[in-house]
C-alpha cells in the first residue's frame, strides 16, 4: 500500500480559516496576531466560566479590545470557538514540525517519537485540550465540518503516514484508517482522564500509553 502524500498543514489551516472567519480588516499578519490575541484572552475565561458562561463582551475585554475592534476579526462568539480550535490545530502541527522527528531514519523509531511528542504536549496542555474536546458541541455545522475535515486530513492523515511507513506498507487500507483514528483517539486519553491518575508519574503515564499502543500496532516499543 502506498504511503499517503505528505501535504503544507500550516497553509491548508490557514486558508481554511480566511473562508470561514474573512473579517474586516485587510492585512493578513495584523489578522493573524489579532486572532491570536483573541484566542489567548478567550481561554483564560473559557477555562475559567466555561463557553455557555463567557460573553462576548467579557472576550473583548480579556483580550483588550473594543467591541467595535473585536468585530474587526470575527463576526460572533462562534468564531472565537473556532479560534480556539485552529489554535490546538496548529498547536499539535507545528510542535511536530519542530521536534524533529522527520530527521529520524527508522520508522518506527519515527513513530514512537511522534507518540511520545504528542502525549507530552497533551500532558502540558490538558486544559486546552479538554476544553476543545469538551466544547465541540457548541460549534456550528459549517465550523464543525471544517474541524473536521482539518483533523481527518491532517491529524489522523499524519498517524495513517507514520503507521504505514513504519509497518512497512504491509497494512490493509480499512486496517490502517481504523489504527489511525485510533491513536488518534487513544493519545487524548491522558488530557481526559489524568486527574485521576494520581499514583503514576506524567513520564511513567508517557512511557505506558506509548508502549500500549505501539503493542496494540503490533509493533513493540523498543
Amino acid at each position: 500500500m502506498a504511503v499517503p502524500a505528505k501535504t503544507d498543514p500550516i497553509t491548508d489551516v490557514h486558508e481554511l480559516l480566511k473562508t470561514l472567519i474573512p473579517g474586516s480588516a485587510k492585512d493578513p499578519e495584523l489578522v493573524e496576531k489579532r486572532q491570536d490575541q483573541i484566542v489567548q484572552g478567550a481561554l483564560s475565561l473559557f477555562f475559567e466560566k466555561g463557553f455557555d458562561r463567557t460573553s462576548i463582551r467579557e472576550i473583548a475585554s480579556a483580550c483588550g479590545m473594543s467591541m467595535g475592534q473585536l468585530y474587526h476579526y470575527i463576526s460572533s462568539k462562534d468564531d472565537v470557538l473556532f479560534l480556539v480550535h485552529k489554535h490546538m490545530h496548529e498547536l499539535v502541527i507545528k510542535t511536530m514540525i519542530t521536534s524533529g522527528f522527520d530527521a529520524i531514519e527508522d520508522p518506527r523509531d519515527r513513530l514512537i517519537h511522534a507518540l511520545r511528542t504528542i502525549l507530552e504536549l497533551m500532558t502540558e496542555h490538558r486544559k486546552l485540550f479538554q476544553f476543545v474536546y469538551t466544547e465541540s458541541k457548541h460549534l456550528d455545522k459549517e465550523h464543525l465540518r471544517a474541524i473536521l475535515e482539518v483533523d481527518d486530513k491532517h491529524i489522523v492523515g499524519f498517524w495513517r503516514r507514520l503507521i504505514c511507513e513504519a509497518k512497512g506498507g504491509a497494512i490493509a487500507e480499512k486496517e490502517l484508517d481504523l489504527a489511525a483514528n485510533f491513536v488518534a483517539y487513544a493519545l487524548v486519553f491522558l488530557a481526559m482522564r489524568g486527574w485521576n491518575l494520581s499514583l503514576t508519574t506524567s513520564s511513567e503515564n508517557v512511557d505506558f500509553v506509548t508502549d500500549f499502543i505501539m503493542k496494540g500496532l503490533g509493533m513493540h516499543n523498543r
